[in-house]
């Protein structure tokens, strides 16, 4: 069966106004083998703090699953640099757990302390540090594919959950967001994507932070649930605040 997720399907846009983006997408029943049509809304807004907020609703009409996110890829280095790389972004995450995978990047249902291994960004460092160690979760991931338990004081709470720090230029991005998990992805697969003014994202040049409910939820029942009822709204909402570390 060919999967078609929510990022390769045609969306209903409307320019609110210059800084904000509204899509709308309504799944039928059935659609990649799920019950209940779910009309998903999600807005794109550019803020006068240099932030870009993502909201999104989504609406059933019979009980279903919902878990959606941004895979959006970011690089600092700037026009100046054609070939980007994140090696040297200073990372900090605000989790003291994360999501073990398998072979082939399901998680396999453990919750493991980040203490003592590649995966603790507590404190920042760059990313390039442990990369490449030979740790297996690393080589599972051929690098870091990784979905983060985010430290909350309570469930639903819009808070910290990571930053990067370009260290050439002082570029900066916080995250901040009301899901549990943050999904951390070093563009380990790509061979070269042309960019603009010459510069080519390849390997490694790009970084995500995709701020979701942990991966194959509905396999792990003890994972935070993203079961979805009709009298019931899905809400989420993610900031990425961009600045200057001076």
């Amino acid at each position: 069966m060919l999967v078609e997720f929510t990022n390769a399907k045609v969306w209903d846009a409307v320019l609110m106004n210059r800084k904000e983006l509204s899509l709308t997408y309504v799944s039928p029943y059935g659609e990649e083998g799920f019950t209940g049509e779910v009309k998903v809304h999600v807005t794109y807004t550019w803020t006068d703090e240099d932030e870009l907020v993502i909201n999104y609703l989504a609406e059933t009409n019979k009980k279903t699953i919902v878990n959606l996110t941004n895979h959006g890829f970011f690089s600092l280095a700037g026009i100046a640099n054609p070939t980007p790389t994140i090696d040297n972004l200073i990372c900090e995450i605000n989790a003291d757990y994360y999501l073990p995978i398998d072979e082939t990047s399901i998680p396999t249902g453990e919750i493991l302390k980040v203490a003592d291994t590649p995966f603790d960004f507590r404190s920042p460092k760059p990313v390039g540090q442990d990369i490449d160690a030979d740790d297996e979760q690393i080589k599972n991931g051929a690098g870091y594919d990784h979905c983060y338990v985010l430290n909350k004081n309570e469930e639903g709470e819009m808070s910290f959950a990571a930053k990067i720090i370009e260290p050439n230029s002082g570029r900066t991005m916080e995250v901040y967001t009301t899901e549990p998990g943050v999904q951390l992805y070093t563009h380990n697969w790509a061979t070269g994507y042309p960019g603009q003014h010459g510069a080519t994202f390849g390997r490694r040049s790009a970084i995500c932070f995709e701020c979701q409910h942990f991966p194959d939820t509905p396999n792990h029942p003890y994972f935070p649930s993203v079961q979805l009822c009709p009298d019931r709204k899905y809400k989420q909402k993610t900031i990425y605040k961009f600045g200057i570390d001076k």
